[in-house]
């Protein structure tokens, strides 16, 4: 059985958010909990509540047993850039794109 979780439209960029990813896909999920705890990326504090929520729902379902679940596959997909303006010198602006990530966990019983 598989437990999902995600979240859409982190402020976050896709780029960041995939190197945390790919620390811990595939790994226990106390490991991976542990891991993400000690990291100092805004993408691993988002990672850590999104598995914690993937374990919540997986105990709802109580057909899994949550000693024995592992990442199977976390990926993240790239969101919509919300587009902002920076003031610069003699009227000037430049854009700016405030970069957006879906984070998506499935944890499975091992």
């Amino acid at each position: 059985m598989e437990a999902k979780a995600s979240l859409k439209y982190a402020r976050v960029g896709a780029q960041k958010a995939r190197l945390v990813a790919d620390l811990v896909r595939g790994k226990k999920v106390d490991y991976a909990l542990k891991t993400l705890s000690f990291m100092n990326q805004k993408s691993a504090e988002l990672f850590k509540k999104l598995i914690e929520s993937a374990v919540a729902n997986a105990e709802f379902k109580k057909t899994i047993d949550v000693e024995r679940l592992i990442v199977k596959t976390i990926y993240v997909d790239q969101g919509p850039s919300l587009k902002r303006f920076r003031p610069r010198a003699q009227g000037r602006a430049f854009g700016v794109k405030k970069k957006t990530s879906h984070l998506n966990v499935v944890l499975e019983e091992k």
